[in-house]
C-alpha cells in the first residue's frame, strides 16, 4: 500500500532534494521531450481511486508540457494485462504505466506473469500511498486491536474477515495480521471490494481491511467502526487512528501505493524529466488537497529509491504469501 522503501517510513515521505531536482532538470533540458501525446496505462476501471490519481497527474503534466496525457484503462488479470502492455511498449517515454502494489509486488508470487517486475520496467516515481484501515461491524465488542486480538483468541476460528478475493491486497493485509498476532480467523473472499463491504455493513462478516477511500466515509457516518491503520506511522488523513504497529505489533506495515513506470531501456534523460515534472505536480497545494480527500498522501522519491523499494516489496510479500499458503482465485 508503498511500503515502497528500504526504510518503510523514510522513503514514503513527500520530500524533494534540491540537488536531485537541479540534476534532473539539467538532464531533461537536453531532451526534446515530449513531442506528441503520452499514454498513461493503468489496470483499473474509470472512476476508482487509481483512475482519479492518473487523471489528476495527467492533467498537471498536460498543462506543463502542452501535450496531452491520455489515460488508457486496461483492466483484467488483477492489473497484469496493463503492466504487460507497458513492459512491451517502445522505450521512448510515450507509453507509461501507473502501476500499483498488486501488479509489481504481490502478483509475481501468485501468477505466472508475462513480465518481470524488476527487469522489464524503468521506475520513474512513486506517486501516492494510502494506508489500509481495519474496520469492524458495530456489533463487534472490540474497540481496539488489543481487544480484537483477545476476542479472536477466545473463539478460535469464530471471527471472519472479508476480502476482495483470494490474493487481493485486502486478503494479504489480513494474513499479515494473522501471522503477527498468531490468530485463527476465517477468510471470506468476495468478487470485489464492493460486495465485501456490503456484507460487512450487514454484519455477515466480522471485519475487513480496506482502503481509506472505501471505508472512511462509512466510518464517519457511524456505520462501521475503525480500529487502526496499517501504515508504520499514523496517517495524516486519519491521525486519530492508532497504527497496528503501535498497538503491540512493531514493524507491521501495509499500504496501497501507485507509481509511474516506463518500459525498461527508456533513456535516463526522459526518466529524469518525467520524474521532475511529476514531483512538481505532487507538491502543488491543490493536488495535495485532492489526494487528502481520497485518503491519499503524495510521494515523489527518486527513480533509484523507487526501484530499491519495489525489490524489497517483492521479497516481503513473497514470504507472507508463501507462509500463509495463499493461492489466487
Amino acid at each position: 500500500m508503498i511500503s515502497v522503501q528500504c526504510n518503510s517510513s523514510r522513503l514514503l515521505k513527500l520530500k524533494f532534494g534540491l540537488l536531485a531536482l537541479v540534476i534532473a532538470g539539467s538532464a531533461a533540458a537536453q531532451t526534446p521531450y515530449p513531442e506528441k501525446p503520452i499514454h498513461l496505462v493503468l489496470g483499473f476501471p474509470p472512476g476508482n481511486t487509481p483512475d482519479t490519481v492518473a487523471r489528476l497527474l495527467g492533467q498537471k503534466l498536460t498543462e506543463t508540457w502542452g501535450k496531452p496525457v491520455v489515460i488508457d484503462n486496461v483492466t483484467g488479470a488483477g492489473g497484469s494485462i496493463a503492466a504487460d502492455r507497458v513492459a512491451k511498449a517502445a522505450p521512448d517515454g510515450y507509453t507509461l504505466g501507473l502501476l500499483g502494489q498488486s501488479q509489481l509486488a504481490i502478483n509475481p508470487s501468485l501468477y505466472k506473469l508475462a513480465y518481470d517486475p524488476e527487469k522489464d520496467f524503468a521506475p520513474v516515481s512513486p506517486v501516492a500511498i494510502s494506508p489500509t484501515v481495519l474496520a469492524v461491524h458495530n456489533a463487534v465488542p472490540a474497540k481496539s486491536i488489543k481487544e480484537l486480538v483477545a476476542l479472536a483468541k477466545a473463539q478460535p476460528g469464530g471471527l471472519t474477515f472479508a476480502s476482495a478475493g483470494s490474493g487481493s491486497a485486502t486478503h494479504i493485509a489480513a494474513e499479515l495480521l494473522k501471522s503477527a498476532a498468531n490468530l485463527d480467523l476465517r477468510h471470506i473472499p468476495y468478487k470485489g471490494a464492493g460486495a465485501a463491504v456490503t456484507d460487512l455493513l450487514g454484519g455477515r462478516v466480522t471485519m475487513m481491511f480496506s482502503s481509506t477511500a472505501n471505508i472512511l466515509p462509512l466510518v464517519r457516518e457511524g456505520k462501521l467502526r475503525a480500529l487502526a491503520v496499517t501504515s508504520l506511522k499514523r496517517s495524516s488523513v486519519v491521525p486519530e487512528l492508532p497504527t497496528i504497529a503501535e498497538s503491540g505489533y512493531a514493524g507491521f506495515d501495509f499500504s496501497n501505493w501507485y507509481g509511474v513506470l516506463a518500459p525498461a531501456k527508456t533513456p535516463i534523460t526522459i526518466i529524469r524529466q518525467i520524474h521532475l515534472e511529476s514531483a512538481k505536480a505532487l507538491a502543488l497545494a491543490d493536488v495535495r488537497v485532492k489526494f487528502a480527500a481520497l485518503g491519499l498522501e503524495g510521494i515523489g522519491n527518486s527513480p533509484e529509491e523507487f526501484a530499491a523499494a519495489i525489490k524489497i516489496e517483492i521479497a516481503k510479500w513473497a514470504k507472507v504469501i508463501k507462509d500463509a499458503g495463499i493461492k489466487a482465485d
